[in-house]
């Protein structure tokens, strides 16, 4: 698998919305021209991952120029549409929002919690409550609105998103996009270090035969919980990757590779002006106990001089990170495989029925082409057409119909994969596209 690795876009109105005075947009187009030579020599990118700070100032209009030149980007380096995945960073967070009086209080409450187990008891009271839990996404309604189509919206009951992908023979890769910024923006005013929440609610599970893969904008050194957090990464997901910094950075260990993203539009005022942007290949290599994952990263950095971009080369002088994880094969014990078992002996497993696994993760598994392409159609119908197939199929509950359209709808989208309707979801749609 080949993936796209971005961060910080920053996508800036008004200058954004007219290429003639957009002074990033040469640097982009650097970044185009460099990957479309990649590609060529590589081959295509099958997922493209932001890293969040996708805008600026969460002005709808930036995100309207991030999705025009993401797909774009996505259509040069031979990428599906409907794999592009992106997490939310603090510019995405609209700070006026965070000043209207029920998002300052829902986030006071948690940041000044006393302890950690206050501040988890406190989330999730917040949560519950239907004023509260909206109000600490009020800042996110703008990002909501344009990730909806990517399925990687955020909302109460939905802190974050599920994506998998066939990672090789008996492999799943389950991509977790995090939200680091649930107290950003606090009071409308800038983040500090150490004044963010992931909390224990975004947890990953270390299923057998599952290579988890983390995106989240804010590193640990961000987050109030950040200890926790690193020790969770650290032992449950093999890839991590981070933004925020605008320092591009690896760190390959035994169990785990990170990455941090450089931007790929950083301040001008940055010290060190270097927009960059990874290329990260993973690959199955072996079998049984023998087992691996192979990882090479490419590393890419802006120069001036002679302009372009560069790849950032090893003590050796190499220009590829080449690394590796043993990933022993795991007997499955019926978990995971479509089928139902009669014994559980590594040696003899009889099946006896084709019954859905146990543990299917329905979110997750929305993550195959069809389905994903089904959701960017779902989102493209009239209002007026999701609110009848929702309803027709019982997908949402009279409660349900005044919220969010991104968390309304999402909710849906999810219940039409856990109850198996999305053989009728799909011709609901193509009744009303015709």
């Amino acid at each position: 698998m080949r993936i796209l690795h971005l961060s910080d876009i920053h996508f800036r109105a008004p200058e954004c919305l007219d290429p003639d005075h957009d002074r990033d947009k040469p640097y982009r187009t650097r970044l185009e021209r460099h990957l479309t030579g990649r590609v060529a020599t590589m081959g295509p990118i099958d997922a493209i991952m932001v890293g969040g700070d996708i805008a600026f100032q969460a002005d709808p209009r930036e995100y309207e120029a991030a999705r025009t030149w993401l797909l774009d980007l996505a259509a040069m380096c031979g990428c599906d549409s409907a794999s592009i995945w992106v997490v939310p960073g603090n510019h995405d967070v609209n700070r006026k929002s965070c000043e209207d009086a029920p998002t300052m209080n829902a986030q006071a409450m948690i940041s000044l919690a006393k302890s950690e187990d206050d501040r988890l008891w406190m989330l999730r009271k917040q949560l519950a409550h239907n004023g509260t839990g909206q109000a600490l996404f009020h800042g996110h309604a703008a990002y909501n609105e344009f990730a909806k189509k990517m399925n990687c919206q955020v909302y109460p009951g939905h802190l974050y998103w599920k994506q998998e992908r066939e990672l090789g023979p008996g492999i799943t890769l389950r991509i977790h996009g995090m939200t680091s910024t649930l107290l950003s923006g606090r009071n409308g005013a800038n983040d500090d270090r150490g004044s963010l929440y992931l909390s224990p609610l975004q947890t990953i599970d270390p299923s057998p035969n599952v290579v988890n893969l983390t995106i989240c904008h804010h590193p640990p050194d961000w987050l109030i919980d950040g200890d926790d957090v690193e020790d969770m990464l650290n032992e449950r997901a093999m890839f991590q990757v981070f933004g925020h910094k605008h320092r591009q950075r690896i760190h390959e260990t035994a169990t785990y590779v990170r990455w941090s993203a450089g931007s790929v539009n950083p301040s001008h005022a940055d010290k060190q002006f270097e927009p960059s942007y990874n290329i990260i290949e993973l690959n199955v290599a072996g079998e049984g106990q023998e087992r691996r994952i192979d990882v090479a990263s490419h590393l890419y950095r802006y120069q001036p001089q002679p302009e372009g971009f560069q790849p950032i080369r090893k003590n050796d002088g190499q220009d590829v990170f080449r690394h590796w994880i043993p990933f022993p094969a795991e007997e499955a014990y019926g978990v995971r495989t479509g089928m139902m078992v009669e014994a559980v002996t590594p040696k003899t497993v009889k099946v006896q029925s084709t019954a859905p696994a146990p543990y299917t993760d329905a979110e997750a598994a929305m993550g195959d082409s069809r389905t994903r392409h089904l959701v960017d159609r779902f989102w493209d119908l009239d209002g007026s057409d999701r609110r009848e197939i929702a309803l027709e199929l019982g997908l949402i509950t009279d409660e349900e119909i005044d919220l969010p359209e991104p968390q309304r709808y999402g909710v849906a989208l999810i219940r039409a994969s856990e109850r198996n309707l999305l053989d009728q979801l799909e011709q609901l749609i193509n009744e009303r596209e015709r």
